[in-house]
């Protein structure tokens, strides 16, 4: 049987386990809201550490508390940010909407690691959570475990995708393929100029995000209760923010109006749309290797990603696409996160919003699922595919489309007629335009070269 330990709070007393560190409103939440098993991620506990250090050392410098107070607070969640207690943050993300119950975790686990270890009696609210409310701080710790996340994980693997995708592109820049709208046979286009394609939605990606984070970087902490700051020292919020920013790297300032961030979560939910967006060009990109992969012998079978996994368990030899449907799959659920991320930010009412966990937990789970796809994209699929350039050449060689570059030439309709008779005798374009236009095929050749129709321009006079 498992022992316990008394604790008590203004509610009264309550039993915890014995080796827990967190102690009664933690376990009444334990107790309260056993939904999901879904905690809060590892990144927004971080986030939680991170602020009750800065809380402490802004404190101890406004003289609110004692050297040895703030070093047993700092120390405590300084562990508490490096995932040491991971496992004492119990609370199931479905639970009061302010997170006040998570706020309360952090301070009683930090309260009695402080406590513990040093010769301070630290208390869970006067000591840790001094000068501020839940209803800042989990606020603000979603901006916080955001910002670090995508500072520190999506960026720089958005980064590296370019790069990769900029890579290939400069390998294939001389290499035509068939271009395709409404998936049908179009005027060439070569593999360079299809990536960097790709290249520039990722590009735009990182720029939308970025710009969306400079909102996420203004914290709503020293608003307290309602945003007025009551029983915060007023210079608290700027203190913090300095503390924060030494802490973590990463330049964090003071709301200018703390009711908006309490308020609401505009901030979280314009950077969900950015990662939705984000979302649908990975969905793109991966269905275009999907597509490009398809086959090899059925399909179009213009390029063959690197072989990962054997693709079935009846069919001896198939191989599938697997990081791209992985990606697909990460698209998707971003895409679920911001239809939950938004209901949840449309719920600020009057001073306070309260579906903060759950928008939390969505918004920390789009951002390192992103990340972490991304880099399998670049790695595991895009710098390693290899291009049929046989299978693209023959399909070049076929692709009656091409006559749109002799238009300047003979006319729109007799390339219509020259197109139709090459389709339907699956002719190769040169060989029927030789018998349709009165054009030498070396003119035929020059105007038709697939590499130089990829550079636009008009091909000749009529």
């Amino acid at each position: 049987m498992t022992n316990f330990r008394t604790e008590h709070d203004s509610m009264g007393e309550l039993k915890v386990p014995a080796d827990a560190l967190w102690g009664a409103q933690t376990q009444r939440a334990v107790d309260n809201f056993p939904i999901s098993g879904l905690a809060l991620p590892r990144d927004f506990i971080r986030a939680l550490g991170l602020i009750k250090v800065a809380a402490a050392d802004a404190n101890l410098k406004l003289g609110h508390l004692k050297s040895t107070q703030a070093a047993a607070i700092r120390k405590a969640a300084q562990r508490v940010a490096a995932g040491e207690f991971d496992q004492h943050f119990p609370i199931d993300i479905f639970q009061t909407g302010s997170g006040t119950s998570s706020n309360m975790n952090a301070n009683e686990v930090i309260a009695h690691v402080a406590t513990r270890d040093s010769r301070a009696k630290i208390h869970p609210n006067d000591h840790v959570n001094y000068g501020q409310s839940s209803n800042d701080v989990i606020p603000t710790a979603i901006h916080v475990s955001a910002s670090l996340a995508v500072h520190e994980q999506l960026l720089p693997a958005l980064k590296h995708l370019q790069k990769t995708i900029d890579k290939r592109a400069r390998e294939l820049k001389n290499v035509a393929k068939t271009g395709r709208t409404h998936l049908m046979d179009a005027m060439p286009v070569t593999f360079g100029q299809e990536l960097s394609g790709w290249s520039a939605q990722v590009a735009s990606g990182i720029a939308r995000i970025e710009d969306a984070g400079k909102r996420m970087r203004r914290l709503p902490q020293g608003g307290t209760a309602v945003g007025t700051g009551i029983n915060a020292d007023p210079k608290f919020a700027k203190a913090f923010c300095i503390e924060l920013s030494k802490a973590t790297g990463v330049k964090f300032s003071s709301m200018d109006n703390f009711f908006e961030g309490m308020a609401s979560q505009d901030a979280a939910v314009e950077l969900s749309g950015q990662l939705k967006t984000l979302a649908c060009s990975l969905m793109k990109i991966s269905n275009d290797l999907r597509w490009m992969n398809s086959g090899p012998l059925a399909g179009l079978g213009e390029i063959e990603l690197v072989a990962l996994q054997p693709g079935s368990s009846i069919m001896p030899g198939k191989v599938n696409p697997v990081i791209p449907e992985a990606m697909t799959m990460v698209c998707a659920q971003v895409i679920g996160n911001d239809a939950t991320i938004t209901i949840g930010g449309q719920a600020g009412n009057f001073q306070l919003n309260v579906m903060l966990p759950v928008i939390a937990y969505n918004l920390l789970q789009s951002i390192v699922i992103l990340a972490n796809a991304s880099r399998l994209l670049a790695d595991k699929a895009i710098a390693g595919f290899k291009v049929n350039k046989a299978r693209v050449d023959e399909a070049l060689a076929l692709n009656p489309i091409l006559v749109t570059a002799l238009n300047p030439v003979i006319g729109y309709e007799k390339g219509a007629a020259t197109a139709k008779k090459a389709y339907k005798e699956k002719r190769p374009i040169m060989d029927v335009a030789l018998e349709t236009t009165g054009l030498s095929k070396a003119e035929l050749k020059k105007l038709l070269d697939p590499v130089a129709l990829t550079r636009g321009g008009i091909r000749g006079n009529k």
